[in-house]
């Protein structure tokens, strides 16, 4: 049977499962918009290119479907590039779908011509331009494979004009053939016995869980392996919610502004077990002095993260739930109670160091707000956040329970990845309640998007830690460049009236007895509501790495001085 080009598109679309896209139409992927009509999917009109990525991020992080994106040629393929960055760098399964002028144009500079294949290349995990129409149905196959399967990624699309509308005889390609490209999943015997054979030895082990526990879905294997060897798991920021928060072996999270007691094990474990993550900079501090007394055992999908940025003893290449299944056949129940006891002392000090000295000034904290929303939301919303000290107090002071609660933007670390990833995780879960946790900065980067949320009845609540700086970039100029503060004190907008103006209710909160009412407001007015947090400009988020300092040369909470009274 023919078909023109763009319905073969939107026929695998459909065969893929796809029901929902995020796009911005043009002229170079016009053909492909016209022909969805034919076809049962759902077009979300973003208003920036860069908000469809985030979109389609944050619906695949929260449905376990590969999130689709789609531009035109030149600009509006531009726009998608720090949403591909993004998802790169988080392993996020998207694929983004770009128009491209007439092959026979390609190369002449032609009207809105830009090689996004080329501009793409190290961002993604493969990208392919099609320039005949009978390329189409292959490609979208091998493309939604590609991104979900091994370690996951972003897949990118460009596709010329003319062979979307080029007829063309039309075969669902059932089977799939990709030569040389075989992503592990099993580890071999050999290694997994001398990881046992490690981890019956150990005294003082920390399992590092990683954002690959929640990709591979191995949360019970995790909990298992953790629970019959009893070794304490410690989470990376996309790790958290793998791993309850409130069982008795949780760390919490760990890196730059992970909790004392966490980063004190770590740096005192005898064996690491790295599950699904990758010991990037902001986990591990300054290397050469990272866990120096500590064995390494590294399970891990993709074999370029192995010894890539610490050396270990025994790399588990393979699917992680794979391989913890069988490790969890192989190893003995294990006794570390010393170990948790002494742990159990750290965490003591912690809640007396960087809790209990928390200011109690009448003052409103982004860090109360953050724990006020755990506590009214019972700890159960998908939560999406920007890029700052918001994020990481959300990491701190929301306590996830459950896996793919969180969604954040880790390794690029994208300002504006707040608002749109909420508005995907809710096209992933229309049914539930999701809240996204903003900076002032951030937000303002795609806050247009408030238009998007408002047109398709998003139920997204929206905090905006409103504290009238950079935050981050500002807590480092306070401890590093002497108060100089260049270029991040923000004169924003009246959050409340631009939300107004996009039909959203919105109400601001300036004291500390206005959190609990705002927070109701939110909960019990449908779809999306903003409310605007006037937090303390000068709160630090602790404790903090310095960056290329030890991991256990933590900044702290400085103690309350002492009073008559106290004493």
């Amino acid at each position: 049977m023919k078909k023109k080009g763009a319905q073969i598109f939107w026929e695998c679309m459909v065969r893929e499962g796809v029901e929902v896209v995020f796009g911005y139409p043009g002229g170079a992927i016009m053909p492909i918009h016209d022909a969805m009509l034919e076809f049962p999917v759902h077009h979300v009109l973003v208003r920036h290119e860069q908000g469809a990525a985030h979109m389609a991020d944050g619906y695949a992080r929260t449905s376990g479907k590969v999130g689709v994106a789609m531009a035109t040629s030149g600009p509006g393929a531009t726009n998608l590039v720090t949403g591909i960055g993004t998802a790169m760098m988080d392993s996020s399964p998207i694929v983004c779908v770009t128009g491209q002028v007439a092959s026979e144009f390609i190369g002449g500079d032609a009207f809105q011509e830009m090689d996004v294949t080329g501009i793409t290349l190290p961002i993604t995990k493969h990208n392919f331009l099609i320039t005949r129409a009978d390329e189409i149905a292959d490609v979208v196959r091998e493309a939604f494979y590609i991104a979900k399967s091994g370690r996951p990624g972003p897949v990118l699309i460009d596709i010329c004009k003319d062979a979307q509308v080029t007829e063309t005889d039309f075969e669902y390609p059932e089977e799939l053939s990709l030569p040389g490209y075989t992503p592990p999943v099993q580890a071999p015997t050999a290694d997994l016995q001398r990881a046992a054979e490690l981890i019956e030895a150990a005294e003082r082990p920390v399992i590092l869980a990683g954002h690959g526990v929640l990709m591979s879905d191995a949360m019970d294997e995790l909990r298992f392996f953790a629970e019959k060897t009893q070794t304490p798991v410690a989470m990376t920021l996309l790790g958290l919610g793998g791993f309850p928060a409130s069982h008795t072996l949780s760390l919490g999270m760990m890196g730059m502004h992970g909790e004392f007691y966490c980063n004190n094990a770590i740096q005192n474990a005898d064996l690491l077990l790295a599950f699904g993550m990758r010991f990037d900079d902001r986990v591990t501090g300054k290397l050469d002095t990272y866990a120096p007394n500590a064995k390494k055992v590294h399970v891990e999908i993709d074999p370029s993260e192995v010894h890539k940025n610490v050396a270990v003893d025994v790399p588990l290449v393979g699917d992680l739930k794979t391989v913890l299944g069988e490790l969890n056949t192989m190893i003995e129940p294990g006794d570390r109670e010393e170990w948790i006891e002494e742990i159990a002392k750290w965490r003591i000090d912690t809640v007396k160091h960087d809790i209990l000295s928390w200011p109690n000034d009448g003052q409103l904290y982004s860090t109360s707000v953050i724990n006020h929303i755990w506590e009214e939301t019972k700890g159960d919303r998908i939560v999406t956040t920007d890029v700052g000290q918001h994020q990481m107090w959300t990491a701190q002071y929301y306590q996830f329970e459950r896996p793919h609660r969180l969604v954040t933007s880790g390794g690029a670390g994208t300002m504006g990845f707040g608002l749109p990833s909420a508005i995907g995780a809710w096209f992933a879960h229309p049914d539930k309640e999701i809240w996204t946790v903003v900076g002032d900065g951030g937000f303002q980067m795609t806050q247009a998007e408030l238009a998007t949320a408002m047109q398709e009845g998003a139920n997204v609540k929206i905090a905006v830690i409103n504290n009238h700086f950079l935050g981050m970039v500002r807590q480092w100029q306070e401890f590093f460049f002497e108060k100089r503060y260049v270029a991040t004190p923000l004169h924003n907008p009246d959050f409340v009236k631009l939300a107004q103006a996009y039909d959203v209710p919105a109400r601001r909160v300036t004291e500390p007895d206005e959190v609990l009412p705002a927070i109701e407001f939110a909960q019990k007015t449908p779809g999306p509501v903003l409310l605007d947090f006037w937090v303390e400009k000068e709160e630090i988020v602790y404790p903090m790495v310095p960056s290329g300092a030890a991991l256990h040369d933590m900044l702290r909470r400085p103690e309350k001085p002492k009073t008559p009274l106290a004493e």
